[in-house]
């Protein structure tokens, strides 16, 4: 399945990416799934992506939560709990 990422304020600048397009595997099936997946491309992913951290998500620019299954050509959004001009 095919994506576009996005990554805002500060997950932007501690990544040091704001968009990517990926690939996913198949068994990848929500947002909870696609956040473990980057997580474990190693360090600033694990960090900044770690279970622990509240992050917000939106798919298709539409708030939604951890369970929310993945579809085809979707955009993904990460966000920090709160951001700022």
């Amino acid at each position: 399945m095919k994506l576009e990422l996005r990554f805002f304020a500060s997950l932007r600048e501690a990544l040091g990416v704001s968009h990517e397009s990926i690939t996913i595997p198949e068994g990848i099936k929500t947002i909870a799934d696609l956040r473990v997946f980057l997580a474990g491309r190693g360090n600033p992913w694990a960090d900044v992506l770690a279970q622990g951290k509240v992050l917000r998500c939106a798919l298709n620019q539409v708030m939604v939560d951890a369970n929310t299954p993945l579809q085809e050509s979707a955009e993904i959004a990460f966000f920090p709990p709160v951001t700022g001009g």
